[in-house]
């Protein structure tokens, strides 16, 4: 009797320490993917959403990265010197000079199937929101838009309805192709040396679409997605000459950029890149003033994660009050002056 109960225990233990084992490896299998994030780029340096999706794709396993573009040597050390990087793939070729999705999607394709990625990256730009979906559609996977949060290597966290709810997605794909909200995740640091680098050929495969010519804004004025402070314009402004006292009130204002409502683009008072909300950029800034706007579900989509929200407005029934952290009802042509007189 003793001795059978000694043998049931031993074979417990063995039965215990077995499942155990199963359910280690099943955690360091989650750690063993092998995730793409594909750098976007003006063939001199990263872009800061590309170091977002870096962390974001830390999640998954070892990171690698693809930069594709004519003369991009300094983008290549740049990531390679991005801390969480593994190794680099470098394609240089005149074919993605100008980061043409339809370029890239087939390379992309190429990448994936010859180095075995199980998660392929991008920042949830307008380059990323172009070239996720086409490569997706080329492996036969579902793309998974906007990914605010990762779960673990298979579910993800993503917005829906403007904002207004959050979905949980699970894939079963072979290969899951993200876009990540970069306001969303910290942007991977500086490392302390450099990853390796290799070489890969172009696909050669052109697309159909022709680039023409790029707007760059020469002004020095910062970036939406990289200022710290936002002053957003609606069409309480009435005309685009008056966007004027928006843009002095943001050059009093150290590392201000100014944004628009989707009305005010349509109408022509501002060019589109100046667009915040859901079809126009994902803002964060440490602090967004919203000047003469109502806060239509469409513009609170694009700004409503930033840390501190003030407005101006006549209306006390206007949306933008419900997320302000601050609010002004008042005449902007009277406030406007006045507030930037104080800085």
């Amino acid at each position: 009797c003793i001795r059978d109960r000694y043998q049931r225990r031993v074979h417990g233990n063995s039965e215990f320490e077995q499942l155990h084992q199963i359910s280690m490896m099943k955690n360091v299998r989650s750690l063993l993917g092998k995730a793409l994030v594909v750098a976007e780029h003006n063939n001199a340096k990263l872009t800061p959403s590309t170091l977002a999706a870096v962390t974001a794709a830390q999640k998954f396993g070892e990171v690698h990265g693809l930069v594709a573009g004519k003369g991009s040597s300094a983008v290549v050390e740049e990531l390679s010197k991005t801390a969480g990087i593994t190794s680099v793939i470098s394609v240089d070729s005149a074919e993605y000079e100008h980061q043409l999705p339809e370029s890239f999607a087939p390379l992309l394709k190429k990448v994936q199937e010859a180095k075995g990625f199980s998660h392929v990256v991008a920042a949830h730009t307008a380059f990323g929101k172009s070239v996720i979906p086409r490569s997706a559609v080329l492996a036969d996977c579902q793309p998974i838009a906007d990914v605010i949060d990762v779960k673990d290597e298979v579910t993800f966290i993503r917005p829906t309805y403007a904002g207004n709810a959050l979905s949980t997605v699970k894939s079963s794909d072979a290969v899951k192709y993200i876009s990540v909200r970069a306001t969303n995740f910290d942007k991977a640091a500086a490392g302390s040396s450099a990853a390796p680098t290799e070489s890969f050929e172009a696909t050669g495969e052109a697309g159909t679409c022709e680039w023409i010519a790029d707007e760059v804004d020469t002004s020095g004025k910062p970036d939406l997605n990289s200022a710290r402070v936002v002053v957003g314009g609606g069409r309480g402004l009435k005309s685009g000459a008056n966007f004027q006292m928006l843009w002095d009130l943001a050059a009093s204002i150290p590392n201000a950029a100014v944004g628009a409502t989707r009305a005010v683009v349509d109408a022509g008072f501002v060019p589109n890149e100046l667009q915040v909300g859901q079809t126009g950029k994902i803002v964060a800034p440490e602090l967004y003033i919203a000047v003469g706007l109502s806060g239509a579900i469409q513009h609170l989509a694009g700004m409503k994660d930033s840390k501190v929200i003030a407005c101006i407005n006549t209306d006390p029934e206007a949306p933008i009050f419900s997320v302000s952290d601050y609010g002004l009802e008042q005449d902007l042509f009277d406030a406007v002056p006045k507030f930037q007189a104080l800085l």
